[in-house]
């Protein structure tokens, strides 16, 4: 097999689980940190080298319908290539689409490390709820909205999206509005956009900010075993 991966998730996911496979990555594939000499950078999620990606030749590109743009997939399919796009909007489905994609790559599509995140998802903590607003872009503010993958995440842990019933998915908020929200904590992921204790948690006063690793809370791949633990470790040390 040689697969070309347009999505960092996907990319750490079939690298872990089938060493070799992968021909070609995104400059936003960080994980796993040596992806090896043979791995041929594409460019962006948003804008990949389309030429570069067909001069691979490989037997499947597999890439997302939010991370990737439907008029490069089309591209690619209309020069002959097999192109699987996923869709996570659920913990349930990035666990399907994920093994839907390692069988795709040659695999059972059951690593180990799926079954440890099955597992790690399985048997919460009871919490107490609590109402947040969770930005993932400033200037201009954008927050998660409804039907988000990292927003069911945040379900499952306790955490009620004051924006979870918008129209939109990523509404774009105004600071008045983020401040009369009414929500009881800020969480601030370190992606998209990077917001550290000095970048973000200003922008509430009187609010309790979690800041919380970016991948744990939107990458769908190996990380997702870990992802409980420490997204759970963060929210609760804001609440002290």
């Amino acid at each position: 097999m040689r697969v070309v991966s347009l999505v960092p998730s996907l990319t750490e996911a079939v690298a872990v689980t089938a060493p070799g496979v992968l021909v070609g990555a995104t400059d936003w594939c960080t994980h796993p940190a040596e992806l090896g000499p043979g791995v041929v950078r594409v460019r962006g999620t948003k804008n990949p080298d389309l030429p570069a990606i067909l001069a691979l030749r490989p037997d499947l590109v597999v890439a997302n319908e939010e991370e990737n743009r439907a008029p490069d997939l089309a591209a690619l399919r209309q020069a002959g290539l097999n192109v699987l796009v996923t869709e996570v909007r659920t913990l349930e489905q990035a666990f399907a689409e994920l093994a839907r994609v390692l069988r795709a790559c040659g695999t059972d599509g059951r690593p180990p490390w799926l079954a440890a995140a099955r597992t790690a998802w399985s048997d919460l903590p009871a919490v107490p709820p609590r109402l947040a607003v969770v930005p993932v872009w400033r200037k201009p503010w954008m927050v998660l909205g409804r039907d988000t993958f990292a927003g069911d995440l945040l379900r499952r842990l306790g955490v009620r999206n004051v924006y979870a019933g918008h129209a939109e998915r990523y509404p774009r908020v105004d600071a008045a509005q983020l401040a009369a929200c009414g929500a009881e904590l800020a969480v601030l992921p370190d992606e998209p956009y990077r917001f550290t204790a000095d970048d973000g948690p200003e922008a509430f006063p009187g609010v309790p900010a979690a800041l919380v690793d970016g991948r744990m809370l939107t990458w769908y791949g190996p990380s997702l075993a870990q992802a409980p633990t420490l997204l759970g470790g963060a929210l609760r040390a804001a609440h002290r």
